[in-house]
């Protein structure tokens, strides 16, 4: 009873005084009730055994009374008082080589163990480097000597009977370790309040390194945004349908393979600082604010300008090779118009300036003077044609043709000698006209022949030019309209015919004549110069250029329709993937907000359904590939859908990036419950209550509904306690709760999370009630990197009971939970 009231500190019933056996059995007894009101449950120890001295039954008591009042309240970690113990004993002994603490027998054996607890916490008491394995009798004889004379700590065990044993006693070596544990108490204290400070500090730091990757992420995106910018703002045109088509080439190439990685990024950006904003609040931390340009509204500005940029670069490069085109073909039809042109006018300023009106005969000169008359009529009808070139020669000037220089200066060279050939052809006119007066006898039918042949052999040059004129097309019905036209020139063929043979017959009638009155025309039409032979040749060549003509209009026909397969196939597959993409959308907003079972079976749920929508892509792909045939193919529109490639991209990535953050919104939702220690039954809770009050089904409540809420909840509160609780969940003012900030305040109402003072409170244990901490004391009682934090960061301390090396623990507290930027 005396010993029970010494180690116990309370005092037991009053012992009998008798020396009868029944009074020392009312004594014991009074002992064992003591012992089991301590919550000890005796089993097979009554009072007769010990009092008739049975010695088994007087240990196992005498054990029991040790294992309660010295090892039980032993507790590290929630472990039981012998795991406790040893796990103590492990991590004190960790850093001294040769020792490992595994069990209360043979760890012990070599000495090590006792002298390294002893050294961990008295340095100056032994010299641990001195001591060897090898050496037990000496090690375990120090430990106790040293034990009992400097920790108060009597010898409880004997150094040759441990040393001589195979398996010490496990009772007596835990009892033994158990003082020590006791008689370091202090230091115990100590390291509970290091952990702490350590937990708090390592939440800084990796929230530091977090902030750090933030600020490094979202400078390399916007320096790529930076970089890539000028270069779709690059509008400078090439000037050759190649190099337009390497650009164009170029800007698929980072369609597809520079720009998906960067959309990833920026997604990933968002995550990040979503998932670091929710391990802030978890931590009691300020919200993160990175620094400025550097917001993720200043990324998605950035993105925004980006692809409103990439919009109108792809459109100007598409103009651009339009333009091109129509260039080409210009170009063409000027060089063809030009060409026909100059070799009609080729020798007609040399016939021009002919005198031979000076020694010719009435009727040759009346003759001259009809040809003349034809040629001018020839000359007027060719007005249109150099029109035509000068207003083709204006439109590339207008479009910007890069061979503009040589055009102009053809067609001035066109224009010089068309006014040139007027000029002549006014000064023979005036000539022959002045000698006319002498001159009467004209041939009626070389006249007729003259007139008619002229217009139909214009007709024919221009039939030729028809057939051999170039054409570009869009659809079908622009191939279409140019086979109708060709097929009703191909139905005045007969008429035409029949010109051909009455301006024949006319020559025919003409050569009668001249036998007949043996009239001396040389054999030639003194009028014209087109002959029958022309006639003929040029008219079959019409007839060859005809089945040529049928057959460049039955191969664009043939293109067009390849054309319109290819609209049709993207537009197939176009008007599948979109509606596809909107669905998916639209389910994952209901995933969003009617997500049953736990969050892992969401969060795996909805990783499922992110591979789903992964395995989509080569889809998009396919869809891609069918829009560069496309593009190859020059083809600008599709009435068969109206969904575009850039629609479709558009969509996919928004998709990508929905799912991505639904994701990280559960991720962050567990990250919540395990840090504030909300069960599964709670968080389901919560979201059915969240459920039940976002009426709109948005994923948010609005500021009626999220009263109702607390209401049901239990919140009977006023208008300032409601604005307060708004400004929490709602700091933006935007009218509207969401999930994640629900989720937050709930668990911020209940939550038991470290504060200023108790990191305050953990320092002064490790300082020793002092106002100040010592750079020493740090690095001894804090892990080498969070300790060097610690001296990096905190001020010193400038108090009257200031030392050398003092620094200010308190300040550092408080501004762990203030200053971001710390």
């Amino acid at each position: 009873m005396l010993l029970l009231e010494v180690i116990s500190g309370e005092r037991l019933a009053k012992p009998e005084r008798g020396k009868m056996r029944v009074h020392k059995i009312s004594n014991v007894n009074k002992a064992l009730d003591f012992i089991a009101s301590k919550g000890v449950k005796l089993v097979s120890i009554g009072a007769e055994e010990i009092v008739d001295g049975n010695v088994k039954m007087t240990l196992g008591m005498i054990w029991t009374i040790i294992l309660r009042f010295a090892i039980q309240d032993i507790s590290v970690e929630e472990t039981s008082a012998k795991e406790g113990l040893l796990l103590w004993c492990q991590r004190k002994t960790a850093p001294y080589k040769n020792v490992n603490i595994q069990n209360f027998h043979i760890s012990w054996k070599d000495g090590l163990g006792f002298c390294a607890l002893i050294h961990r916490h008295r340095p100056e008491l032994i010299d641990y480097g001195k001591l060897r394995k090898d050496d037990p009798l000496t090690n375990l004889n120090t430990a106790f000597d040293v034990a009992e004379k400097y920790l108060d700590i009597p010898k409880m065990l004997d150094a040759e009977d441990i040393v001589g044993t195979a398996r010490p006693d496990e009772k007596a070596i835990m009892t033994y370790v158990s003082s020590f544990y006791h008689a370091f108490s202090g230091a115990q204290k100590a390291e509970t309040a290091a952990n702490r400070i350590c937990k708090v500090l390592a939440v800084n730091q990796e929230n530091e390194q977090l902030m750090e990757d933030y600020e490094k992420l979202a400078s390399d995106l916007l320096e790529w945004i930076r970089r890539t910018i000028p270069w779709l703002e690059n509008r400078v045109p090439e000037n050759t349908m190649q190099a337009m088509q390497q650009k164009l080439e170029d800007f698929r190439d980072y369609r597809r393979l520079h720009k998906p990685p960067k959309v990833q990024e920026k997604c990933q950006l968002e995550i990040n600082f979503n998932t670091l904003q929710t391990k802030l609040r978890l931590s009691n931390r300020p919200a993160f604010m990175p620094s400025e340009g550097r917001m993720v509204s200043d990324i998605n500005n950035a993105w925004g300008c980006l692809e409103q940029v990439e919009k109108g670069y792809e459109e100007w490069l598409l103009n651009e090779i339009r333009r091109l085109e129509r260039l080409d073909h210009l170009a063409e039809k000027f060089r063809q118009k030009a060409s026909i042109h100059e070799a009609w006018t080729d020798g007609k300023e040399a016939m021009l300036r002919q005198k031979d009106y000076e020694t010719a005969t009435l009727s040759e000169i009346k003759a001259l003077l009809k040809k003349h008359e034809a040629f001018e009529s020839d000359l007027a009808a060719h007005q249109d044609r150099v029109e035509q070139i000068a207003a083709i020669a204006q439109e590339l000037n207008e479009l910007d043709y890069y061979d503009s220089p040589n055009v102009n200066a053809r067609c001035q060279k066109i224009c010089d000698q068309w006014d040139n050939l007027g000029a002549l052809t006014q000064k023979r006119r005036e000539a022959l006209e002045r000698t006319e007066k002498l001159l009467e006898t004209i041939d009626q039918l070389y006249l007729e022949y003259a007139k008619r042949a002229a217009p139909f052999n214009n007709w024919m040059e221009g039939a030729m030019e028809d057939l051999q004129d170039t054409f570009i097309v869009h659809t079908i019905e622009e191939i279409q309209g140019l086979t109708t036209a060709h097929e009703q020139f191909k139905a005045t063929l007969p008429d035409a015919d029949k010109e051909r043979l009455a301006i024949l017959g006319i020559h025919n009638e003409v050569s009668k004549i001249v036998q007949t009155y043996h009239v001396n025309m040389a054999g030639t039409n003194p009028y014209t110069t087109i002959t029958p032979q022309e006639i003929n040749g040029k008219w079959d060549h019409v007839r060859q250029l005809v089945p040529r003509r049928d057959q460049a209009l039955t191969e664009e026909h043939a293109r067009q329709q390849h054309n319109e397969r290819l609209r049709k196939q993207f537009g197939a597959q176009a008007n599948v993937i979109g509606p596809w993409i909107q669905t998916k959308m639209e389910e994952i907003g209901r995933i969003s907000i009617e997500m049953h079972g736990t969050l892992e079976d969401q969060l795996s749920h909805l990783r499922q359904y992110e591979k789903s929508i992964v395995n989509y892509k080569p889809k998009i792909d396919q869809l891609e590939g069918d829009h560069q045939l496309i593009q190859e193919a020059l083809i600008f529109d599709n009435k068969h859908t109206n969904y575009t490639m850039e629609h479709i991209r558009v969509g996919w990535e928004q998709l990508l990036t929905t799912i991505a953050r639904t994701i990280n919104e559960v991720e962050n939702q567990i990250l919540t419950r395990d840090a504030k220690g909300i069960s599964q039954e709670q968080m389901n809770e919560f979201r059915a209550s969240f459920n039940h009050f976002d009426r709109k089904k948005t994923g948010m409540m609005d500021t009626d509904d999220f009263r109702a809420c607390l209401i049901s909840m239990g919140y009977n509160m006023g208008e300032a306690e409601f604005a307060r609780i708004m400004s929490i969940v709602d700091p933006n003012r935007l009218g509207v709760v969401t999930f994640q900030a629900f989720i937050d305040f709930m668990s911020r109402e209940t939550a038991d999370t470290d504060t200023a003072d108790q990191v305050m409170a953990s320092f002064k244990i490790l300082a020793g009630d002092k106002n100040y901490i010592t750079v020493d004391e740090l690095r001894r009682e804090l892990p080498p990197d969070q300790a060097e934090y610690c001296i990096a960061r905190m001020a010193p301390y400038t108090g009257p009971d200031a030392v050398p090396g003092a620094l200010d623990y308190m300040s550092f507290s408080t501004a762990l939970y203030g200053e971001s930027d710390l």
